[in-house]
């Protein structure tokens, strides 16, 4: 039964990439042809791709809350690759991925033509990257960013980057927090996460042997982001994210003393 049902979701997967691929072909003859999709175009095809891709997965979703009417900067937990396809399938958006995806098949072109800004680690190019979010921002484009800059295994959250989130106080553009969690008969999925040096294979593997579990997406109230430090507004949205997964806040650090002058 087990490898019935991996061959049936391969399948179905495969279908999905089959679309994917159509898709990028007729967006490259248009290029070619002189007739290049505009941004907001190319986010709905992504939208599109990334519903039929989680309706391949073995997951059932729910989300609860209300989707934001303004275009905002959205931040969530991460626990896995399946993030990207579960909140992009929600309504366009564009995305800050790290470097690797752009080089993923079929999805990271996708990715690509719909706007994500690619990251390497380590990159050291802080005030750059600032500005190329503010910018998507002040084009009245949502971005979706993982302030954590890694995948965990869902059962806490890493410290928030307030780098990440700069941009939005520069354009005074609220911040729409959301929390996902992958459950599996009321319990943290342990074959969801995607961390350390998996590969997307395997896990995607893993996956299709397992019965479907469940994906709860949480959108939480919009964080303004007027008038604050950056480091502040991480720790609210982050507070808020702690909040809905597991019941109670983080402990803020306590503020650094600057040292007295001599």
């Amino acid at each position: 039964m087990t490898s019935l049902r991996v061959l049936a979701r391969l399948c179905r997967l495969l279908m999905v990439v089959v679309l994917g691929m159509l898709m990028a072909s007729v967006i490259a003859v248009g290029e070619r042809l002189g007739v290049k999709a505009n941004l907001v175009r190319r986010q709905r095809w992504s939208c599109i791709f990334m519903k039929r891709l989680v309706a391949a997965l073995p997951f059932d979703v729910q989300v609860r809350g209300q989707l934001p009417r303004q275009p905002m900067l959205w931040v969530s937990n991460h626990v896995s690759w399946t993030d990207i396809p579960l909140l992009g399938m929600l309504l366009p958006l564009s995305f800050l991925s790290k470097a690797e995806v752009r080089h993923w098949p079929v999805a990271g072109w996708l990715a690509e033509q719909a706007g994500t800004l690619f990251i390497r680690r380590g990159g050291g190019d802080g005030q750059r990257l600032r500005e190329q979010i503010s910018e998507q921002l002040g084009q009245a484009r949502p971005l979706l960013i993982f302030p954590e800059g890694t995948t965990t295994d869902g059962s806490q959250l890493r410290t928030f980057h307030g780098r990440l989130l700069a941009g939005a106080i520069d354009q005074g553009v609220a911040v729409q927090p959301v929390a996902i969690e992958y459950l599996r008969d009321g319990k943290p999925d342990p074959v969801a996460p995607f961390v350390g040096d998996d590969d997307l294979v395997s896990h995607l593997m893993r996956l299709f042997a397992q019965p479907r579990s469940q994906v709860h997406i949480h959108l939480l109230p919009p964080v303004q982001s007027a008038g604050k430090e950056r480091a502040v507004l991480a720790l609210q949205a982050q507070q808020a994210i702690q909040v809905a997964l597991f019941g109670f806040e983080v402990v803020a650090a306590a503020p650094r003393r600057q040292p007295k002058a001599a």
